[in-house]
């Protein structure tokens, strides 16, 4: 009899240990081990406790007891040592303790035998059988149950190891996933495995669309001496010494949309120095690009836009200023009148470029008024009648046009650089048309011209700072590059919208809406 129990001990403890290998689900586990347990050691209850970081313990795996009386046996784990030695360890009081809860709960216990569970003396839990009748539980059954003890201890500890590293899995991959920059992960044949949300937001490309590619396919980007850093000869496959990789380039987005990007790649080995895998962080640079491209333009307006005026204005002032000459009335008013023209010139573009500096910063405040548009056109236009002869102007507003609110100040340079646009860029003349239309809920105004025109892929460039159509005329025209610039952010300003209709060749008509107040 004693051999078939031990065989049966040992059949129990195997099935239970090839049940650890097979998967880490705690409460499985634990559910099997005190299964086992009772059954062998002929109980007819089980419990088991495992303990929290704070120290205190409580019920994880029950067996043959009510789930809603399981708080009542609470006594038999309360104000337990947390560390212990399993030859001298004992519960105090243990059979008063099964009194009290057996008698709370309402079940009939009368024998109790307790084992700690313990990882390096310390108690990580507790494992209870219990007999409602029989005798009472003798050292061999100790010994038997502090096997399912051992067991269920390492079951806990694999599990909670198991947790903790999937905590940190998910850990890292929130981190990844939330980064600000993007974050690509590749495998040593430069497969994509992990593809977070900021480069899809840079690229356009979804996670599921690049896991699995060669980065190569996905986003090609090149080194400083202009090799690509995924093909099949690229630096990936042998790294510089010290480790680090740099690439940057242009992609296009799914979109269209042309993106710089900077790489920064970090290859990643095993002991034996094989690459297991390559970290990438890719940033957007397209901003750091365009800022290095505007301050490039900057100093280009200045050192063209402003020089020119200045130039012309020092010219005509040494000349009239000459001791050795004696100018007649008509020629000292010709120069001073350019001398006039040009610091006009160069204050309009001196409060262009303070302007474009305030609204970049949020400076520019609107000071709201009812305005009437087409008494406001009919003046801007009679101010450029006088500066041209090759033009004639036509003013075209509805009757009981509606006032509408806005800066007046803001509008009229609004209508003042399209009005002057509209000269500049139909230089062989022609008809300029002002006018405006009543649309629902906004009133639409509109500036044409019967000049060159206006490709359409550069019909969008054209609002932004400091861009100007690449053209023949455009190199001949004097100006800066802000004057539409400065258009779109006072109407988008005033809850409006801007833009701009054209075909080279056949001229070019501006819009621009406001909102008609309905209160």
């Amino acid at each position: 009899m004693f051999p078939d129990y031990r065989l049966r001990q040992r059949e129990y403890l195997l099935q239970i240990s090839r049940a650890m290998t097979a998967q880490l689900d705690l409460p499985s586990l634990l559910k099997l081990i005190l299964e086992n347990a009772v059954e062998i050691l002929s109980g007819q209850a089980g419990l088991i406790v495992l303990r929290r970081q704070d120290g205190t313990f409580y019920p994880r795996a029950s067996y043959g007891l009510p789930v809603r009386a399981i708080h009542l046996f609470d006594p038999l784990w309360r104000d337990l040592p947390t560390t212990a030695d399993r030859r001298h360890w004992q519960i105090p009081d243990l059979s008063m303790r099964l009194s009290l809860a057996s008698a709370a709960a309402g079940v009939p216990l009368r024998q109790v035998v307790a084992l700690p569970m313990i990882i390096k003396d310390e108690i990580i839990g507790l494992i209870y059988i219990f007999r409602s009748r029989g005798a009472g539980f003798t050292v061999n059954d100790q010994q038997v149950l502090a096997d399912f003890a051992d067991q269920a201890a390492i079951a806990v500890q694999n599990a909670r190891l198991y947790q903790q590293v999937n905590d940190e899995r998910a850990r890292l991959n929130a981190i990844i996933e939330n980064s600000g920059d993007g974050v690509m992960i590749l495998g040593p044949d430069r497969t994509i495995h992990t593809w977070n949300r900021a480069l899809t937001g840079m690229t356009g490309v979804p996670a599921d669309e690049a896991i699995g590619r060669h980065c190569y396919e996905v986003l090609d980007l090149h080194n400083r001496q202009g090799v690509s850093v995924c093909h099949t000869t690229c630096p990936l496959v042998k790294p510089p010494e010290d480790g680090r990789l740099y690439a940057e380039g242009d992609t296009l987005r799914a979109d269209g949309i042309r993106v710089s990007l900077a790489d920064n790649y970090s290859p990643q080995y095993d002991e034996e120095g094989n690459l297991v895998s390559v970290i990438a962080n890719v940033r957007d640079v397209s901003r750091l690009r365009e800022a290095e491209e505007l301050k490039n333009t900057l100093l280009s307006v200045i050192s063209h836009e402003l020089k020119t005026p200045v130039s012309i204005i020092k010219g005509y002032a040494g000349t009239l200023a000459r001791q050795d000459a004696d100018w007649d009335k008509e020629t000292l008013a010709d120069g001073l009148a350019i001398i006039e023209e040009e610091a006009d010139k160069l204050n309009e573009l001196i409060n262009n470029l303070l302007d474009a500096s305030r609204l970049q910063a949020g400076g520019i405040k609107l000071q709201f008024a009812y305005l009437d548009l087409p008494s406001m056109a009919e003046k801007a236009v009679e101010k450029f009648r006088t500066q041209t002869d090759r033009h004639t102007f036509s003013v075209d507003f509805p009757p009981n046009f509606p006032p509408v609110k806005g800066d007046y100040e803001r509008i009229r340079e609004v209508l003042s650089n399209l009005i002057s646009n509209a000269i500049k860029y139909s230089p062989d003349g022609g008809l300029i048309r002002v006018g405006g239309r009543v649309e629902e809920g906004e009133v639409r105004v509109f500036v044409s011209d019967e000049g060159v025109g206006i490709p359409a892929t550069e019909q969008e460039r054209i609002f932004d700072r400091f861009t100007r159509v690449d053209s023949s005329l455009t190199r001949q025209t004097p100006g800066a590059g802000l004057g539409l610039f400065l258009v779109k952010a006072v109407v988008e300003g005033h809850g409006g919208r801007v833009w701009v209709e054209s075909q080279p060749g056949h001229g070019a008509t501006f819009y621009f809406t406001l909102p008609i107040d309905s209160s």
